[in-house]
């Protein structure tokens, strides 16, 4: 036999006996991307107490807000839960913000298997002419899921402070 035969059988072999590692099948939530999270929302000032964002309202910078959060985790072994608790204070825009970055087995509430919720309280608004709480809790929240970036965003309704007297003149008698 020459060696360009024994070659040639060689490798036709070796096609044969490749051994590829066993690929184990994996639960399509275990192979789901975690999301990163986003809780943001709103304060503001109303200037008319009529509960609604009105052309004399205005968003509220420095209010203080607590936000709680708490994620299921989805495992096939155990009831996994992650609380989340911080406090935060409102930019020039009345925008609070919490950012949690990716974390195991925590996906979107859009998930019909996931239960999440996440709640905002005022604490205190920086304001002295608007420090009265109206709306002062919130757990109303739409989650929005950005499937490009992974990203998941809870947007919670609007918050409000009051002054503690009604501006007659700018809002009329009612």
């Amino acid at each position: 036999m020459n060696i360009i035969t024994l070659l040639l059988l060689l490798s036709f072999f070796t096609l044969f006996l490749e051994v590829e590692p066993l690929r184990t099948k994996v639960p399509l939530k275990a192979r789901l991307p975690n999301s990163q999270i986003s809780v943001m929302g709103f304060v503001y000032c109303d200037i008319c107490s009529n509960n609604s964002f009105s052309r004399h309202s205005y968003f509220l910078s420095g209010a203080e807000v607590r936000i709680d959060c708490m994620f299921k985790a989805l495992s096939e072994k155990t009831k996994e839960q992650i609380s989340i608790s911080v406090n935060r204070t409102t930019n020039k825009y009345g925008m609070y913000k919490l950012e949690i970055p990716s974390v195991d087995g925590v996906r979107c509430a859009e998930d019909s298997e996931v239960s999440s919720s996440c709640e905002a309280n005022l604490i205190g608004s920086s304001i002295s002419s608007c420090n009265v709480p109206g709306y002062k809790s919130t757990s109303n929240e739409i989650a929005i899921k950005a499937r490009r970036d992974n990203l998941c965003i809870y947007s919670l309704n609007a918050l409000t402070f009051r002054p503690s007297k009604r501006d007659i003149t700018l809002c009329g008698g009612n």
